[in-house]
């Protein structure tokens, strides 16, 4: 391959990508586009995307299976040299066991031969496990020699499912109940919004425009300016996201059941989010440090309106249930791990002192995370919706819906 830059063969992990690799799409998107650098390309055309088509594969193949009868399965037949025999076609009844295979071959014999091929195709050992990663507590735990398997499966590559689903739970949210969701960074770094800034559902689209997914551009540029700067010195930032439900009805949620209360599914629900480390429920660690009397959401009813709060410092949230008002809630997460000035490890095969592995890394993933966190946060509401409502069809849940709201005996 040629390099595209000026800057010859030494090039940094955080420069630009100048050497397009032959058999991908770098090249071809790079003189499609313009583009001086790989990266755009890769990114988009990685086949990490295929996450989101097998989860809403699996609802049409249940939708298939259930109306029509029709079974859908897949077996390997050659991988390298190995090949299952002519004649090895499964039926329905083996696609279990298909499953349980290695390989995904329906022929034992061709698996196995398969697996030899595989052990002698890979690539040595990964055997220095990184900071900040899942590598040697997965390799401790399961008793691996090889970081690999650990490395693998704890990706968050798999959030693109997530995210497919959330989809789904938010535009039920938003038929049956009203429900808008929307998400966006409060920091990056050490460049963070104003206190007060409030996003609301009419901003969505301006959010989703901007690089970094900040509501305010002011912010949203200093923000660029940290990721240069990391990006030049070789480092990784972490940062804030702040997800936002608008429209939930009061009573989502339980007081009396501590796996049903609302506040803790959500919160367990974004600490799921591979990096992140802490989440905060409306005020949260500022509320800890007031008194009582500027810490809690005094009720009001105006003239002419229902039951409100003055305030939402609880973040739409009291007692494990939603409460009417916009629940909000902010997740931080740690800057990547992967740092492309190889963090000090050991070589778990020698014992001696090394270098981390340096797999491919962005500065930042927090633009990102607050669409998984979305996802997240629409998953949990739509499950609470259905426990509290039920039905089996939108229109049925929305008269549930509606007779709830107006039986109401406090208003």
């Amino acid at each position: 391959s040629a390099d595209f830059s000026t800057g010859g063969a030494g090039q940094a992990r955080s420069a630009p990508l100048t050497r397009p690799r032959p058999g991908h799409a770098d090249l071809a998107g790079m003189q499609k586009f313009g583009h001086s650098d790989a990266r755009p390309v890769l990114e988009r055309a990685s086949a990490r995307e295929t996450a989101a088509r097998v989860a809403l594969g699996e609802v049409a193949r249940r939708m298939l299976s259930q109306v029509l009868g029709i079974e859908i399965l897949s077996h390997v037949v050659v991988i390298g040299q190995a090949a299952a025999p002519d004649g090895s076609t499964p039926g329905p009844q083996d696609a279990a066991r298909i499953d349980q295979d290695p390989v995904r071959c329906a022929d034992p014999g061709a698996s196995r031969e398969m697996v030899a091929q595989i052990d002698q195709a890979r690539n040595a050992p990964l055997t220095r496990p990184r900071p900040g990663h899942a590598d040697l507590a997965g390799m401790q735990k399961f008793g691996h020699a090889d970081a690999r398997p650990v490395l693998e499966r704890a990706s968050a590559r798999e959030t693109a499912a997530r995210v497919a689903l959330g989809e789904v739970a938010r535009r039920m949210l938003a038929q049956v109940l009203g429900i808008e969701i929307l998400s966006h960074v409060a920091a990056i770094g050490q460049a963070a919004i104003p206190d007060g800034t409030a996003p609301g559902p009419g901003d969505a689209a301006a959010i989703d425009a901007d690089p970094v997914r900040c509501a305010d551009p002011a912010t949203s540029r200093a923000m660029v300016a940290e990721i240069d700067v990391a990006r030049s010195e070789g480092d990784t930032l972490g940062g804030v996201v702040e997800v936002l439900a608008f429209g939930a009805p009061p009573g989502l949620g339980s007081f009396t059941h501590w796996d049903r209360r609302l506040d803790a599914r959500l919160a367990g629900a974004l600490m799921s989010v591979q990096a992140i480390k802490g989440v905060e429920v409306g005020d949260g660690f500022a509320t800890a440090a007031r008194r009582g009397s500027r810490a809690h959401d005094e009720i009001e009813r105006p003239a002419g309106r229902g039951i409100t709060r003055r305030t939402n410092r609880a973040g739409g949230i009291e007692g494990g249930m939603s409460t009417g008002e916009p629940i909000r809630l902010r997740a931080a997460m740690k800057p990547i791990s992967t740092v492309p000035r190889a963090l000090d490890t050991i070589d778990v095969a020698t014992g001696a002192p090394a270098k981390a592995i340096n797999q491919r890394s962005d500065v930042t993933a927090v633009p990102a995370a607050g669409v998984v966190a979305e996802a997240m946060v629409a998953l949990v509401l739509a499950e609470a919706a259905v426990e509290k409502f039920g039905g089996d069809s939108a229109e049925e849940m929305r008269r549930n819906v509606e007779s709830y709201l107006k039986a109401l005996v406090v208003s």
